[in-house]
């Protein structure tokens, strides 16, 4: 792995474990589906834009136009629309935790379904990943947590567990931008469909709301996700996702720094355990793919 695609996993890692706490300041102000519709065709329509400023075509091949619809259904309007909708109720920071569960998850479904075998390092790191998940869970929901926006957490993250399967699949083939245009826009009609049917137009217009909704749109909406593809092409999805294992702390991190969120010695313990569980699993794939 070389230096630059060292940084391009850090900057990722960075602006999409700041995406919880902008949306956690986006829900506090307006109705998250409808905010989250709105992100997702600015976003889809600048990329877009871009992308053929940049000479890059929509006509892609039948993989990349099934991994793009089924990324802009798990990602952003799964995975993101309940997530939106869980921080009206819980913290920035526990949304993150959960969401960073996600290599877990994409490693224990690899061993469970398509019978991935790990070496004992991955399968250590499967058990250090779910005991840490244990501490935090048991601590939130001992001290009140609500739980309906925990489980929405829970289905929003096994989501994008599924999305991240089918990543590679939509960045081969070049016009990656486009890509990720096209599938925010997807986002964008499927929420914009659950918006009107469940939610009223009701915004309090502040500083903090347009500044949250322009860095949510420009920044971990459009500029992370394109990097998250241009990461998986130059190294492969396995390597990419090592860098997962930063979340935890990047997530926990901000949301402390700019909500105010406090946090426990079980919260540090856990994300310290997670996020070593998340590494030993990504090293172990890493070794037995090279």
């Amino acid at each position: 792995m070389d230096l630059r695609a060292i940084g391009m996993g850090l900057a990722f890692a960075l602006m999409w474990s700041s995406a919880f706490t902008s949306a956690r300041m986006i829900v506090a102000d307006a109705p998250p589906l409808t905010a989250l519709a709105l992100r997702f065709l600015v976003s889809g329509l600048i990329g877009v834009a871009i992308a053929a400023a940049l000479g890059q075509s929509a006509r892609l091949t039948r993989g990349q136009w099934r991994a793009t619809m089924i990324f802009g259904l798990c990602q952003n309007a799964l995975y993101l629309g309940f997530n939106f909708v869980a921080m009206q109720w819980i913290e920035a920071s526990l949304a993150a935790i959960v969401a960073s569960t996600m290599p877990l998850l994409v490693a224990l479904a690899g061993w469970m379904i398509f019978r991935e075998r790990l070496r004992p390092l991955g399968y250590g790191g499967l058990v250090a990943g779910t005991v840490g998940v244990a501490i935090i869970m048991g601590h939130r929901i001992s001290g009140g947590v609500d739980l309906t926006g925990l489980i929405f957490c829970g289905v929003g993250v096994l989501a994008l567990a599924f999305a991240t399967l089918s990543v590679r699949g939509a960045s081969s083939g070049g016009n990656l931008l486009m890509i990720v245009g096209l599938q925010m826009l997807v986002g964008s009609a499927l929420l914009a469909v659950a918006a009107v049917a469940l939610e009223s137009w009701d915004v309090n217009w502040t500083p903090r709301l347009g500044l949250a909704f322009a860095y949510t749109t420009l920044v971990p909406g459009l500029l992370g996700t394109w990097v998250w593809f241009l990461l998986v092409a130059r190294i492969g999805a396995v390597r990419a996702a090592a860098f997962h294992f930063l979340n935890p702390f990047f997530g926990v991190a901000i949301a402390a720094l700019l909500l105010g969120e406090s946090l426990t010695l079980w919260d540090v313990a856990g994300v310290v355990i997670i996020a070593a569980g998340i590494l030993a699993v990504q090293m172990s794939r890493v070794t037995r793919s090279a």
